[in-house]
């Protein structure tokens, strides 16, 4: 009998064979790809401008015009722009602010680490999208401030995250051979640290994609977020729940779209948790 040949050590399955072996991984990359996609290209595929209104065709039937006139679709294309736009800045400041936090946290010890980790608790304790809305009530309501909002209650995961990471990478004997070679602390952070404890970030600013998206719509939807005339997803649901009993598909597109964008996101961080996992590596 022919037993398989043994793979190199270091050398892991293709990213595409993984998610073959996943479906819904799969799924969730293809809806975040289209997500993409329609976001890129909305100003192509939007058959109107968002802003524009046909006041006599309004409360067309569905995906036709809302309570003003105004294409649904359209608005729906330009609201994926502005959703993608949040993910990527909330998910580039809360992962740079909480990475960096949790890295000097775990590097440094002692009582710099209990100081920066009761910091972290405090955030902790505050139910997520609570915390946002006095967060951008106090900045001000604006979609700008909310993203600000949402990076400042979800930093403290990457910072709980780094922090583990860099608590196991600082016993290693590489570390000992990079200091006596006389590398500085940064140095080390930055090139050997950092690289090896990359794979749970990217997992988690995979789901972090999803949160900020949502966390967004809430905020948008009781006016702490964007405001009117904004094609913005949280926007439409608030604009359009007058008419759910009656013109029901003014405030569901919007929601249904809130819903797909993070359940893709979601079922994308599984698969791409799975492809980082060393135990899912070896076993396929």
């Amino acid at each position: 009998m022919n037993k398989p040949a043994p793979r190199r050590p270091g050398v892991g399955p293709h990213p595409l064979r993984l998610l073959r072996r996943s479906p819904l991984a799969t799924l969730g990359a293809v809806i975040v790809l289209l997500y993409a996609l329609a976001a890129l290209a909305a100003p192509l595929l939007a058959p109107h401008p968002p802003l524009t209104q046909y006041l006599e065709e309004r409360l067309d039937p569905p995906l036709g015009l809302d309570q003003l006139g105004r294409d649904i679709f359209s608005r729906l294309l330009f609201g994926a722009r502005l959703s993608l736009m949040v993910g990527l800045v909330v998910v580039v400041i809360a992962g740079v602010l909480g990475t960096a936090v949790g890295m000097a946290a775990g590097f440094a010890g002692g009582r710099v680490d209990h100081a920066l980790m009761r910091v972290t608790d405090i955030f902790f304790a505050f139910p997520s999208l609570i915390l946002a809305m006095a967060i951008a009530a106090a900045l001000g309501p604006s979609l700008t401030n909310a993203m600000i909002a949402i990076a400042m209650v979800t930093w403290p995961v990457y910072a709980r995250l780094s922090r583990a990471q860099t608590l196991v990478l600082v016993r290693q004997e590489f570390l000992e051979a990079a200091r006596a070679v006389g590398a500085g602390d940064l140095r080390i952070l930055a090139r050997h640290v950092l690289p090896n404890a990359l794979s749970p970030l990217v997992v988690q600013a995979s789901f972090n994609m999803g949160d900020a998206i949502l966390i967004a719509a809430g905020l948008s939807f009781i006016g702490f977020g964007a405001h009117p005339p904004t094609p913005e997803w949280g926007v439409m649901v608030s604009e359009g729940r007058d008419y759910i009993t009656t013109q029901w598909w003014v405030p569901t597109f919007p929601g249904l779209a809130i819903l797909m964008a993070v359940t893709g996101f979601n079922l994308l961080g599984d698969g791409v948790r799975d492809m980082l996992d060393p135990r899912l590596r070896r076993a396929t």
